[in-house]
């Protein structure tokens, strides 16, 4: 990926791999039931986001999070339902959203899984198996299980001799930048809650790291990906990564008063307005060389975290555009759904690579083929919330039917699915697809309950905007 211009690497892809408009109905227009739904089942019925969901939500999070009780209090949230062969997989993508919603619901249990998934993180950050410079990688394993290959993984999240459990099988062991940003804005989130010092530190300490590793002086700055599972630096520069970094570095400066995080901040946000397409009105994934910005594929995160964290009226349209060009609604009479017959979903998929997808390829090996509508149900979290954020006319509307595609698919997607082997609370948590879906960043999503999905739901649901500095 370091020759013509290509896909900019998303945080979500395998880092320790290099130790290597509405398709059928637009999201602003009348809706209409699609071929062989019934039109009771038509996406569209806006209403308000029901309290019952989000205590379902809440109660998908709460069991992740506790599914290894014979392995220590020290613990993280499984991403994943088991179904996905992650086997207990904690991305720290995952957890830092986790924090964040379990604070966004100000409940006293969920400030306590909030704390306690902090220190989680403040322990791997200061146990890690080889480094003492604040990083963490990018996912740990919380619980035993046996490996594909028959070898047993007999430890949770804290190993016998005090380490932290690096997810070493799956090559989990880079650590990127948007990771470790994520990281800091949970931590700095229960800094402000909570008051304790030690969160504040140890969102620091990650910021420092971020400073030393990622800063580059290439033409078009910001700050590069991180570092693969050899510790090698990676070349790219990402739009996601460097909108993060406005909300962690700004936070940085107001917890500290420290003024060099606001030079920071700006240093981040310089590079992610360099990605913006005026005519389009999108921004750009980022750039593999820190010279040319890669044209294509063209993400939805870029759009509606960019909005989340500058809140730019100039930037506004980027929402638009993510609502109107990858826009999705997936049914049981599309080609390689999964969605059972009578249902339909609507919402938004990962990339514009995504609505081109091979059809008649495997997304990857051992892995089923994607459907071009599959809803990335995350996005559509992310996207309900910028509308909401927004508040522009018709906003609440558009917003209130995607929170409805997505309480329905945790109603009915996913069933039957567990998490270290235990049965979930019943209709509890939110797939990440609809469908398998091709992110067009060498990796796709599949209809597994999922953490981050959930987390974010829960956001859009409440009105938290979790990068807003």
């Amino acid at each position: 990926m370091t020759g013509r211009p290509g896909p900019t690497p998303s945080r979500r892809a395998l880092l320790g791999f290099g130790v290597a408009a509405l398709t059928a109905t637009g999201l602003s227009g009348t809706a209409h039931a699609a071929p062989g739904v019934p039109a009771g089942q038509a996406p569209g019925a806006a209403k308000a986001p029901g309290g019952s969901a989000r205590r379902r939500a809440q109660s998908f999070l709460a069991a992740a999070m506790d599914a290894y009780p014979d392995h220590g209090t020290v613990r993280l949230t499984q991403s994943y339902t088991d179904q996905a062969n992650l086997f207990s997989t904690a991305f720290t993508y995952d957890n830092a959203l986790a924090i964040l919603a379990h604070l966004a619901v100000r409940t006293r249990d969920g400030e306590t899984r909030a704390v306690a998934l902090g220190d989680a993180l403040i322990y791997a950050q200061a146990h890690d198996p080889a480094y003492d410079d604040g990083r963490l990688r990018q996912a740990y394993n919380v619980g035993p299980y046996v490996f594909f290959d028959g070898v047993p993984q007999p430890h949770g999240f804290v190993r016998p001799d005090g380490t932290a459990n690096v997810g070493t099988q799956f090559g989990f062991t880079g650590t990127a930048v948007g990771d470790m940003a994520w990281a800091g804005i949970a931590l700095s989130a229960l800094a402000r809650r909570t008051r304790a010092r030690r969160f504040l530190a140890a969102a620091v300490r990650i910021g420092e790291w971020i400073e030393r590793t990622g800063r580059t002086d290439e033409p078009l700055g910001g700050y590069k990906f991180g570092v693969n599972g050899a510790n090698e630096k990676l070349p790219f520069t990402s739009t996601e990564h460097n909108t993060d970094l406005v909300c962690l570095f700004g936070r940085l400066a107001r917890l500290t008063g420290d003024r060099v995080w606001r030079e920071r901040a700006a240093r981040a946000e310089a590079f992610v307005r360099r990605m913006w397409e005026p005519t389009g009105g999108f921004f750009y994934t980022g750039t593999n060389d820190g010279v040319t910005v890669n044209k294509s594929p063209i993400p939805e995160d870029t759009q509606t975290w960019t909005h989340l964290a500058l809140d730019s009226r100039r930037f506004a349209r980027s929402l638009d555009w993510a609502a109107d060009e990858l826009a999705v609604l997936d049914h049981s009479g599309r080609r390689n759904s999964s969605v059972p017959a009578g249902q339909s979903y609507e919402g938004v998929t990962f990339s514009s690579a995504s609505l081109v997808a091979d059809e008649g390829k495997p997304i990857a090996e051992f892995q089923p083929k994607p459907d071009r509508n599959g809803v990335w149900f995350e996005g559509t979290a992310h996207l309900a919330l910028a509308f909401r954020d927004r508040g522009a006319r018709g906003d609440e509307y558009r917003a209130r039917r995607l929170l409805d595609s997505l309480e329905r698919a945790q109603d009915h997607l996913g069933t039957a699915q567990t998490v270290g082997g235990r049965t979930l609370p019943e209709r509890s948590g939110i797939v990440s697809a609809s469908s398998p879906l091709d992110t067009g960043f060498g990796f796709g999503y599949y209809p597994y309950r999922h953490t981050g999905a959930t987390a974010w739901y829960l956001m859009a649901a409440v009105r938290a905007n979790p990068l807003r500095a």
